[in-house]
């Protein structure tokens, strides 16, 4: 068996036992795809069953001249992640990346929005177009509801419990969880159902799809970036931002406004409360005022 079966059994693997989205599983195999490109380019005539340690390190240290410490980290997981599932599956006995050290990474501090800013994007929106009134409900809920932007595209009408006050989201590994929604957010949601959607040729597959692009189909992820990048142009936005700047910014006004990092872990979905604790250090401001109200040696 060549690369490309091991490959292709290995993307079954995540899509189905694992659940993992398909942008998920392409960057898996996009990692397994450098690999092979190396080889190739080498000239090195060797399965993945049959690779050893020392090709594997001078894959590493080839990429190490070429990407940044972050990209090199994410390649190395990726490989992990291959070369373990063929021991799980019995095709080899050892991991060759197991004595190979991942670059040590400062922690990322995510980027974030001020309330006035998200304000000002949402007040650019021209309600006029036939996308204005699902563009404002889009980003309204990608802030108020802290959504990733895959769970943004795949939210269905089936998953709005208004009622209750909640949205069902699916996250990664199709796990699902129930974030509250304002009734701001459920406002801007029904208007757009009640006008610019109904007037859509919904196509086949997608009636139960929320948000759609004006061919009646579920929107591209691309898509959503491109409206968030236009809208920062719009208004003069000296940041860079992304679907997923409407996400830090939710869990880290929630932690300045008081929550609890418990609850906020299980709105955004995070398996590991680790992931959550990086808003922790978005702040510190907000971390002295927490010391000077609730320590007794503060007074």
């Amino acid at each position: 068996m060549n690369w490309s079966s091991y490959i292709k059994n290995y993307q079954s693997y995540l899509k189905i036992e694992r659940g993992l989205s398909k942008n998920s599983v392409d960057n898996y195999v996009l990692d397994i795809e450098k690999l092979c490109g190396f080889l190739e380019e080498n000239q090195i005539a060797i399965s993945p069953i049959k690779i050893q340690e020392e090709i594997v390190q001078q894959f590493i240290y080839d990429i190490s001249k070429k990407v940044n410490p972050r990209s090199q980290a994410r390649t190395i997981s990726g490989l992990k992640s291959f070369f373990n599932y063929l021991i799980f599956e019995d095709y080899r006995q050892d991991n060759p990346l197991d004595l190979i050290d991942t670059p040590r990474l400062g922690r990322k501090l995510p980027d974030t929005l001020h309330l006035e800013d998200i304000d000002k994007l949402i007040s650019a929106i021209d309600l006029s177009t036939k996308e204005g009134e699902r563009n404002r409900a889009m980003i309204e809920t990608l802030y108020a509801c802290g959504l990733r932007v895959s769970e943004l595209t795949t939210l269905k009408i089936s998953d709005l419990f208004f009622d209750e006050g909640f949205i069902k989201i699916t996250g990664k590994g199709n796990k699902q969880r129930f974030v509250p929604i304002s009734d701001l957010t459920q406002k801007y949601i029904e208007i757009y159902k009640n006008t610019d959607r109904n007037l859509l040729p919904i196509q086949k597959g997608h009636e139960d799809t929320l948000f759609l692009n004006r061919r009646g189909k579920q929107l591209t992820r691309a898509m959503i970036f491109t409206i968030i990048k236009n809208l920062a142009v719009e208004i003069d936005l000296k940041k860079t931002i992304s679907p997923h700047t409407f996400r830090h910014s939710f869990a880290t006004h929630l932690l300045e406004n008081g929550a609890d990092l418990r609850s906020i872990q299980l709105m955004l979905g995070h398996e590991s409360i680790t992931t959550t604790e990086i808003y922790m250090h978005v702040d510190r401001k907000h971390l002295s005022q927490i010391m000077e109200t609730f320590h007794p040696r503060s007074k």
